[in-house]
């Protein structure tokens, strides 16, 4: 079902030069546990969650392919892709804040709009985001074969500090799909725009964090891989 989907986002992977790979892999991975889950039968409808997860990632790969517009909060994290100054979780977590809080609820919307309801997509919009935290310890173990520091990071209390920071995000992604679903045209496109001025902030503050983390991550910096083809080929892990 997601095969096709799965190959384009593993080929926007290895075929980018700088860290716009770091994003595309991780989702090739995310994407690959959802086939694996609809296969193993752990959804009741599998053809429904398919769907979801191709029209999610269709928000992703539209303006790559050219047939929907870039957002302003994903041109912040293009726009940085070759900023070797970043470490690889900010470039991640740019690609996780643009495709969860301002990409995900659009998501919702767009298939309640196409004869689904809230209800029905809920279980499809949980299972996503669970599989995106499931599939972060292994995104964190082959970043410790290029990061010297995410294994301090991980028994320090990363994992949950991600995990809780991807309920919230999933959390307010819902809420705005709820706000958004019963406006019309013009209300939509004005709390949309709305919504991506937001989400460039806090892309902003990714890019830019206060100390003490502004003074922690140029050391970090330093114990990383500073080759994107190479970390994205790990990120890929057995996709690569």
């Amino acid at each position: 079902m997601l095969e096709e989907t799965i190959e384009e986002l593993r080929s926007v992977a290895l075929d980018a030069a700088d860290a716009s790979g770091y994003f595309a892999a991780m989702y090739a991975r995310v994407t690959d546990r959802v086939q694996t889950a609809i296969d193993d039968g752990r959804f009741g409808d599998g053809e429904q969650m398919a769907r979801f997860a191709r029209t999610f990632v269709d928000w992703y790969l539209g303006p790559l392919r050219g047939t929907r517009p870039l957002p302003g909060c994903w041109k912040a994290a293009e726009d940085v892709a070759g900023n070797l100054r970043l470490v690889i979780a900010q470039h991640l977590l740019l690609g996780i804040n643009a495709h969860v809080n301002h990409d995900l609820p659009q998501v919702v919307v767009e298939l309640a709009d196409n004869g689904f309801t809230l209800d029905e997509l809920r279980p499809g919009f949980e299972a996503i985001n669970t599989l995106l935290a499931q599939t972060q310890p292994d995104i964190l173990g082959d970043l410790g074969r290029v990061c010297g520091w995410t294994h301090i990071a991980t028994i320090v209390g990363g994992g949950r500090l991600f995990n809780f920071s991807l309920d919230r995000a999933r959390d307010q992604a819902w809420s705005t799909a709820v706000r958004l679903h019963p406006l019309d045209a013009d209300a939509r496109q004005g709390q949309v725009a709305e919504l991506d001025r937001l989400v460039s902030v806090l892309a902003y503050m990714i890019t830019r964090p206060v100390p003490p983390l502004a003074l922690l991550l140029p050391i970090a910096k330093h114990f990383e891989d500073h080759h994107p083809p190479v970390v994205s080929r790990l990120l890929l892990g057995r996709l690569a």
